[in-house]
């Protein structure tokens, strides 16, 4: 290889230039093969540190994923292994792609649902989050009422979304969960989640080795605790509001300030009803959203410590009486 480079250097001699010496032909050639040979040095070691950059980045995102409790995160064997270790609870969140006036983003309470869900999930411990859903009933959609009158929202039909819940639970309890407990960031399906519940309990009444729970004290404690909260610091019942107002917007601020349109919200007039508003969200902040998610956690963290140790004991009688 040298010898080759060094004749080529030797009689590739441009034809406008002054002819080379030998001397001066060997010294090109032996300068350019320590050059091409520098060259494939540098890119070899690039290529070394490139690929224990990404080799590196591949394991740290697989340990992150392993130690998520995202079940979309999972793989299937890491999700079966959660499962035999003793994982056999699983929260499934329920959204809503729905319009909360011009300043909170379409997808509020899909985004609020999962983060809240990961966090009980992580206080409560041998837990999993299922996806969320966010396809939930709005209001008819022709002719438009409900939320379904402002641009974006989209409803389904109440019996789509309790076969949806339903089918939910029932592949959760086929992979080995005992433990189906569904959230809701909306008010207008509460009973939908209470009715799906109880109708998969009923089903499953002759095998209990999976039960299903509406766990409405996640919704309750933004209603009550949380408003409590809100007016002991001099806020309004009507700054507070029912519908993207003073304690909506907080709440997104303390999960997501990308969902808020702080800026316009700051520079705009009091939003009303026409915009799809109940409620003055302009002083919203997340130091006062961080007391909503907090009375949510904990009830919801306490409501199903309750449940769970319930489940449990009941599960010991009926071994005993078998026994």
């Amino acid at each position: 290889m040298k010898q080759r480079l060094i004749q080529q250097a030797r009689h590739t001699v441009p034809s406008r230039l002054p002819a080379l010496s030998g001397r001066q032909a060997t010294a090109i050639g032996k300068l350019t093969l320590r050059l091409i040979l520098g060259l494939s040095l540098t890119l070899s070691g690039m290529a070394v540190h490139c690929g224990a950059h990404a080799g590196a980045s591949t394991t740290a995102g697989s340990s992150a994923s392993q130690n998520s409790v995202l079940l979309e995160q999972l793989s299937s064997s890491e999700l079966r292994e959660r499962i035999a270790a003793g994982s056999t609870t699983v929260i499934v969140p329920v959204g809503g792609t729905e319009q909360s006036g011009p300043y909170l983003a379409l997808g509020k309470h899909n985004v609020r649902a999962q983060y809240l869900a990961q966090q009980i999930a992580l206080k409560l411990g041998h837990t999993i989050v299922a996806p969320v859903i966010a396809y939930v009933p709005e209001g008819e959609i022709k002719p438009p009422s409900g939320h379904m009158r402002f641009s974006g929202t989209i409803s389904i039909p109440e019996a789509t979304f309790e076969a949806l819940l339903d089918a939910t639970a029932r592949s959760l309890r086929q992979h080995g969960f005992r433990d189906v407990i569904f959230i809701g960031d909306h008010g207008g399906y509460q009973k939908n989640l209470s009715k799906v519940a109880q109708q998969f309990n009923r089903s499953w009444a002759a095998d209990d080795s999976c039960r299903a729970y509406a766990l409405l004290d996640y919704y309750q404690a933004s209603q009550t605790g949380y408003v409590a909260d809100l007016k002991s610091r001099g806020y309004s019942e009507a700054e507070i509001g029912l519908h993207a107002g003073l304690a909506d917007t907080a709440l997104m601020l303390a999960v997501d300030k990308t969902m808020v349109r702080s800026d316009a919200m700051a520079h705009q007039p009091k939003p009303g009803p026409a915009d799809g508003v109940q409620g003055d969200p302009r002083r919203a902040s997340a130091e006062l959203g961080q007391l909503g998610l907090q009375r949510i956690i904990d009830a919801s963290v306490s409501r199903l410590h309750t449940y769970l140790t319930e489940r449990a004991a009941r599960a010991t009688s009926t071994s005993s009486h078998r026994n």
